[in-house]
């Protein structure tokens, strides 16, 4: 299957290839602030993220999901840094919440 996506200015594209939406590994973050040294790649024009690896990445690269253009095609699977998500925000329901990132 594939997944496109941008920035916002449209000087960026790309196209994500992934057997199954089920090889996405799609969560939402409430971490304050990253505690390691990570790439990341935005759009020079606009500034949109798209992308950020290394680090305690590892292997792994991680795509921004608001540059996805259907990001509804790629739910995510859960929560990480619970402790950290404000007070206003509700727990979603359905996904997995962990209050760090390794419990």
């Amino acid at each position: 299957m594939i997944f496109n996506g941008g920035c916002y200015c449209g000087n960026v594209r790309y196209q994500l290839n992934l057997d199954s939406p089920d090889d996405a590994r799609m969560s939402i973050c409430h971490c304050r602030n990253c505690k390691s040294t990570l790439t990341r790649e935005f759009c020079d024009s606009c500034g949109s993220g798209i992308l950020e690896y290394g680090g305690n990445a590892g292997e792994n690269t991680y795509v921004f999901y608001g540059s996805l253009d259907e990001p509804d095609k790629l739910p995510p699977k859960g929560e990480f840094f619970c402790k950290n998500r404000a007070e206003w925000m509700p727990e979603i329901p359905g996904l997995f919440h962990k209050r760090e990132i390794k419990e």
